[in-house]
């Protein structure tokens, strides 16, 4: 066996995507990510962590110089520290054969070079970048479809990355849902009674986004995000630029009437940002977003035939956390799918519910949904003698 580095060596970039393509064409439930989603986070003009970080990829060779692995390793210096006892860095887009040896080849490969980079552990498989991406190993679920962007992994890499000495740091657990009121028949009467105490406040107002004005709904998701969000282990306040690129970034996939923001006042305190989940539109692509791509991706929205919804961020400000809000806003797609016919949504799927969070894990649990998905963050401690610590669970102080 043989680890090369990918570099700026076409073939071998070609070859990390391919890689996956092959290795799993059997797998019934896998989609092909969109070549552009992947290729992005290795380069540096698109992504913005190369400012502050650095990373490199390596494919695995055979004897025969057949492609039987790969993997990614990152260091991103502004949140190597944060909140951790020791410098650690990650790894990601981690994809082996059914071969022990080989994957521990790839773990070695990768150790050694965030050891150069003055690293201390690593965790993976994540993402160099944000962690609505390609974050976490599945590890429960494999009947189902992966989400846009999330990972879609083999179950041997479980034992790989045990047996190499990663431990469990966080769960993410993604909860399915029906999206009208007739099917939530395991929700909990007192999350309605909550719900309701909120509808019937009439300081509370609740509104759907405005295609016509995103720089203002960016610049409100924004401050309720920082509000909600911005203290939590590993996660930054998000910038002005960083929120009006990201709405125009969804903008071409955003469906007005299942993003929620709610008002106390008139001012916004609460948002639940759903969109049509896409790889039920990219999985008819085959990674490629070209001229044929497009217009099947055209032909599927317009033709409506994805049923999914995908939750893909919750927050409400503190001042109104604990008061109901959480629930009202959680089910106004219900309440949406029930007054209109024509709703085009029969299911919702909520990423990433950190076990760290067991207030979230509770509430969403008493909607009515159930977990469908699990997916697990890895730790190696470098050195083996370290005691291994899982993330802070949020509210607890720091031991």
């Amino acid at each position: 066996m043989q680890v090369v580095e990918v570099g700026t060596n076409a073939r071998y970039q070609n070859e990390f995507i391919q890689f996956p393509v092959r290795l799993y064409r059997a797998d019934a439930c896998w989609i092909r990510p969109l070549d552009t989603d992947v290729e992005e986070v290795f380069d540096p003009s698109r992504n913005k962590r190369f400012d502050h970080g650095d990373c490199i990829r390596y494919l695995l060779l055979s004897d025969k110089g057949d492609t039987i692995g790969r993997i990614a390793a990152f260091v991103d210096y502004d949140i190597a520290n944060l909140d951790n006892d020791q410098p650690t860095g990650g790894v990601g887009f981690f994809e082996c054969v059914a071969d022990e040896k080989a994957a521990f080849t790839l773990f070695d490969a990768a150790k050694a070079w965030l050891q150069t980079k003055g690293m201390e552990a690593m965790d993976g498989p994540i993402n160099f970048g944000d962690r609505d991406r390609w974050w976490g190993l599945l590890v429960d679920g494999f009947e189902r479809e992966p989400n846009y962007c999330m990972p879609y992994t083999k179950p041997y890499y479980i034992s790989f990355f045990e047996n190499y000495g990663f431990q469990d740091y966080f769960k993410q657990f993604t909860f399915g849902i029906p999206t009208t009121w007739a099917r939530l028949t395991e929700m909990s009467q007192a999350v309605k009674d909550r719900a309701k105490r909120i509808y019937d406040n009439p300081d509370y107002d609740f509104r759907t986004l405005d295609k016509r004005d995103l720089p203002a709904a960016a610049e409100q998701f924004r401050h309720i995000y920082n509000a909600a969000w911005g203290a939590h282990a590993g996660v930054h306040e998000m910038t002005a630029e960083q929120a009006q690129l990201l709405m125009q970034k969804l903008k071409p996939v955003i469906d007005e009437k299942i993003i929620y923001f709610a008002y106390y006042q008139g001012e916004p305190v609460a948002f639940f940002v759903c969109l049509p989940e896409l790889n039920q539109i990219f999985k008819h692509v085959n990674g490629k977003l070209d001229l044929i791509g497009k217009l099947k991706f055209l032909w599927h929205t317009i033709r409506k035939t994805n049923r999914k919804a995908f939750g893909v961020v919750f927050g409400v400000a503190p001042a109104h956390q604990g008061k109901g809000l959480e629930a009202a806003i959680a089910l106004r797609m219900p309440h949406e799918a029930d007054h209109n016919p024509n709703f085009q949504y029969t299911e919702l799927e909520m990423n990433w519910v950190g076990d760290f969070n067991p207030i979230m894990v509770r509430f969403v649990s008493q909607l009515g949904s159930t977990i469908v998905k699990t997916h697990v963050t890895y730790r190696y401690l470098f050195d083996r003698t370290k005691p291994f610590k899982r993330c802070p669970v949020i509210g607890r102080k720091k031991q």
